[in-house]
């Protein structure tokens, strides 16, 4: 009886140890794939001194206009006349 028992608690623990030997091992690897392909992007080998410039003088300009954009929305604010 206890052979059985056994037995069949191997036939249904085996389909989810070869699951996880094989999935999680997949996942990893596709995150770390993905992980470095975006680290890739967001920092480009060929980028140059002007293109490095340009893209400050952009951050910048947008941080500029965030500033005044902020000044304008909080005057706006406190010009409001609530009911």
């Amino acid at each position: 009886m206890g052979y059985s028992r056994v037995t069949r608690y191997a036939a249904h623990m085996f389909p989810w140890i070869i699951f996880a030997l094989v999935a999680v091992p997949l996942v990893v690897v596709g995150f770390v794939a993905t992980r470095r392909r975006t680290r890739a992007g967001e920092y480009p080998a060929s980028e140059d001194a002007q293109a490095t410039a340009l893209t400050e003088q952009e951050f910048a300009e947008a941080e500029a206009y965030e500033a005044k954009w902020r000044e304008e929305d909080e005057k706006s604010y406190h010009e409001e006349r609530l009911p």
